[in-house]
């Protein structure tokens, strides 16, 4: 059986815009966590384990169980008045958060980017996602931006490398910030792969609706990690 998808609505994507959040380098005292939906049902141990850094680093930790998708599968489908419905949801949680972390550059980018584009025909949405959005930090840079570095006691006597994930580069402009957090871990040794932000085959709903092509630039991105 196949499913035909009918698009009524049409946006601009543009894959290689960087959108650079301006920067109220002020320091919270207070962090609401979102967690994606994938951290949250395969991976909640990563979760937990930023609140437990986030509270050694003396921030209140908030999360507010309400909370559920942000509504980017949605949307990378053409449900747009879904992922609307999921959006307003989405800031009626968060708009009274001080700070907002978020340990995921693709919910992160759909929030500061996509929020504004599908909820431009109502001026009272428009302003609470431009709002959020401007108090949305991705995890890492979250860090780099507000953790001095003698507050990370890291320690991991070995050779790691970095995949930049395509929404953190592309969208969201971030590139040094996890690099300067690996750099304070005492022991590490960071060694650079080839072809670093290219894809590495998820993508979202991609990986399940192509799963050759997926599995064979995950192939090539294993080959470069080796």
């Amino acid at each position: 059986m196949r499913i035909l998808f009918i698009i009524t609505e049409r946006f601009n994507y543009r894959v290689f815009y960087v959108t650079k959040q301006p920067m109220d380098l002020k320091i919270p005292s207070s962090v609401t966590l979102f967690i994606p939906c994938l951290m949250d049902s395969l991976y909640p141990q990563a979760a937990q384990d930023l609140v437990v850094l986030l509270r050694k680093c003396g921030f209140r930790v908030e999360y507010p169980k309400g909370q559920t998708c942000c509504g980017q599968p949605a949307f990378n489908q053409g449900y747009f008045e879904v992922a609307r419905k999921l959006a307003r949801r989405f800031l009626g949680i968060f708009e009274s958060a001080e700070c907002l972390v978020c340990p995921s550059g693709s919910c992160t980018a759909m929030v500061r980017k996509h929020y504004p584009e599908l909820l431009a025909a109502e001026p009272v949405w428009l302003e609470k996602a431009q709002a959020v959005g401007g108090r949305l930090y991705e995890a890492s840079q979250f860090l780099s931006l507000f953790v001095p570095a003698s507050r990370i006691k890291a320690s991991f006597p070995g050779k790691v490398t970095y995949h930049d994930s395509c929404h953190s580069f592309r969208s969201l402009g971030i590139y040094q910030e996890p690099r300067a957090l690996l750099a304070q871990v005492k022991g590490l040794e960071l060694v650079e792969m080839a072809d670093s932000t290219v894809c590495c085959g998820f993508g979202g709903l991609f990986s399940r609706r192509f799963p050759e092509v997926s599995r064979a630039i995950t192939g090539e991105k294993v080959k470069q990690i080796l």
